[in-house]
């Protein structure tokens, strides 16, 4: 299966709560950190709810 390469580039700092508890979901709960995830229509859904925080990488 194919993957991405999913980085936290903002802070969760004055955020809603659901916000935070998604990137906590992706494993991205500190600045800088990187993932390999599952390039499934979950995680998709997952990104684009926290798109400017994060950098996506294919």
């Amino acid at each position: 299966m194919a993957t991405i390469k999913v980085t936290q580039t903002g802070s969760p700092i004055r955020r809603t709560k659901d916000q935070r508890a998604t990137l906590v979901g992706l494993g991205l709960n500190k600045m800088h950190r990187t993932r390999e995830l599952e390039d499934t229509p979950e995680v998709r859904g997952m990104i684009r709810k926290v798109q400017h925080m994060v950098k996506v990488e294919g």
